[in-house]
């Protein structure tokens, strides 16, 4: 059975926005849909999510896709990072993600320390892309947080097909994105590409 891991973001929780519409999508379409809690959501910490990802997904295999949302595009990337040679996964699709630091951010300390880790942190994108044979980054023309320089980094690090949209802001239930049929086409037709 093909499983699917949607993972919020930054203050994120599972039922936020557009994860339950895409969650039911998804079940339709035959797909096992798990939307985990990240641990303490308001301060992220790449030893925290990471970890917290690899013991909600247990053995992945071809059969298994992510679609992150935001902070959850990197914990998704950095958690492919981890894991041992010769694994794939069916693929991902990353909304609103991120490799560079964030922008509009509160200036507190704790706020700027979180941006600073997960900006800075190294990561092997060769070993990732060698666990990720396809990826879909979609973006907003106008995300607050989100530059659309990431685009370059998701195509030319990572290997992604690249979507640009208008007008989504951060693609969050704040903006008001309950649904968004383009990520339930991207996670379809990956899982469907030979």
């Amino acid at each position: 059975m093909k499983r699917a891991f949607i993972v919020h973001g930054w203050d994120g929780y599972p039922e936020e926005g557009w994860f339950p519409w895409l969650k039911k999508q998804l079940e339709v379409w035959g797909f096992e849909v798990i939307v985990p809690q990240m641990p303490d959501a308001a301060h992220p910490h790449i030893a925290t999510w990471v970890p917290a990802l690899a013991r909600a997904v247990g053995k992945p295999n071809a059969n298994t896709y992510f679609i992150g949302h935001s902070m959850g595009c990197q914990t998704i990337i950095r958690y492919l990072e981890t894991l041992p040679k010769g694994v794939e996964v069916g693929g991902a699709v990353f909304v609103a993600g991120f490799l560079r630091h964030i922008t509009n951010l509160e200036r507190d300390a704790d706020t700027v320390a979180i941006d600073h880790e997960w900006a800075t942190t190294p990561l092997d994108t060769v070993r990732v892309v060698a666990h990720l044979p396809q990826s879909a980054a979609i973006f907003s023309t106008n995300d607050p947080y989100v530059s659309l320089e990431n685009r370059h980094d998701f195509r030319e690090k990572l290997k992604s097909e690249i979507i640009t949209l208008e007008s989504r802001g951060h693609f969050s239930g704040s903006d008001g994105v309950t649904e968004l049929p383009e990520v339930l086409d991207m996670v379809i037709w990956l899982s469907q590409a030979e």
